[in-house]
């Protein structure tokens, strides 16, 4: 039984330095391809990082161009609307005939979509 068991813990003995130097030898395979990887994910992070940040100053500038079209916009509407204004006060007769005809217009479209 003395036999046995010591020539199994020597199996294991020699087991482990097997194991031992495959590790050593597979470790510098393991060692670049982990390096490869880390280089790689580094790489794509920084470039990642680079585009929301223009993606980022886009939306940014997008928003303020945006908000300032509306302004213009709002005043544009405004000024029309005065004119408006303004034009049916002095043709009262030519705004509700200009009213009327708009009336039956869409009254016609309305009936002829049907």
């Amino acid at each position: 039984m003395t036999t046995s068991t010591s020539s199994s813990n020597s199996a294991a003995k020699t087991s482990k330095k097997i194991d031992d130097i495959a590790a050593h030898t597979e470790s510098p395979l393991t060692d670049k391809a982990t390096s490869a990887a880390h280089i790689a994910v580094d790489s794509l992070s920084s470039k990642a990082a680079t585009a929301e940040q223009s993606i980022r100053h886009s939306a940014s500038s997008s928003a303020e161009s945006l908000t300032e079209k509306q302004k213009i916009a709002r005043g544009k509407l405004s000024e029309y609307t005065g004119k408006t204004r303004q034009l049916a006060a002095e043709n009262p007769l030519a705004t509700a005939g200009i009213a009327f005809a708009a009336g039956m217009l869409v009254t016609a479209l309305f009936r002829s979509s049907k």
